[in-house]
């Protein structure tokens, strides 16, 4: 804390002496403007504040920087003048008539500075606040499990079988199955047997299916 203190102290000794000679000069050339009294007090505060207020303005992010620079550097310029009039420049008795009208018209200046500057910051700050903010974004949906594709049903492979094996397998008469075959409303489709296609041949599941259902059958 000590060490920081040591290196703070000679900058801030540094700028109040250099405030104070600056101030003093200003303060003297308004005083040999015929400006006396408060108001060549008034002169070096209205100076000074110009130009901390325009350098406020520079150092705020976002904020414009092209009008607070201009008046930042011209109260620097004021400023600068006030300094180099006093060091014996010019005849303190009796001051140029253009730089009288220069501090005479200082004030209506300064006025319009500071107030387009508090303006600009004001207008910035509104802006700032009127920013929308930013949409907060939606719930992430959860993700959709893809249903597969429904496994196909594979059809059974045909057992073909005569009616007398059928029967046998079913424990019905062979009556029964041949009825389930044939008649006016057939239950069991009858196939070609692939030895011989002149023999009928029924499939095994499809009789079980039929005789199982105990659908009537004709005869």
């Amino acid at each position: 804390m000590r060490d920081r203190l040591r290196r703070i102290d000679p900058i801030l000794i540094q700028a109040i002496i250099a405030a104070a000679l600056s101030f003093a000069h200003i303060h003297d050339i308004a005083e040999a403007a015929h400006q006396g009294g408060w108001k060549a007090w008034a002169y070096p505060v209205s100076v000074d504040l110009l130009m901390v207020m325009a350098w406020k303005q520079i150092r705020t992010p976002g904020a414009p920087k092209g009008g607070p620079w201009f008046w930042f550097l011209l109260a620097l310029a004021a400023s600068l003048g006030a300094n180099i009039a006093t060091a014996g420049v010019l005849d303190m008795e009796n001051l140029p008539v253009s730089l009288r009208v220069l501090v005479a018209g200082w004030p209506a200046v300064a006025f319009l500075g500071g107030s387009l500057l508090v303006h600009s910051r004001k207008g910035h700050a509104e802006v700032a606040e009127e920013k929308p903010q930013e949409p907060a974004g939606e719930p992430e949906a959860e993700p959709v499990e893809e249903e597969g594709p429904e496994p196909e049903v594979v059809a059974p492979a045909r057992v073909l079988v005569s009616y007398k094996e059928a029967a046998d397998v079913l424990g019905v008469a062979v009556e029964t199955v041949r009825g389930a075959a044939n008649g006016d409303n057939p239950r069991i489709n009858k196939y070609p047997a692939p030895e011989n296609p002149r023999l009928i041949r029924v499939d095994l599941n499809e009789a079980r299916r039929v005789i199982n259902n105990r659908r009537p059958v004709g005869a």
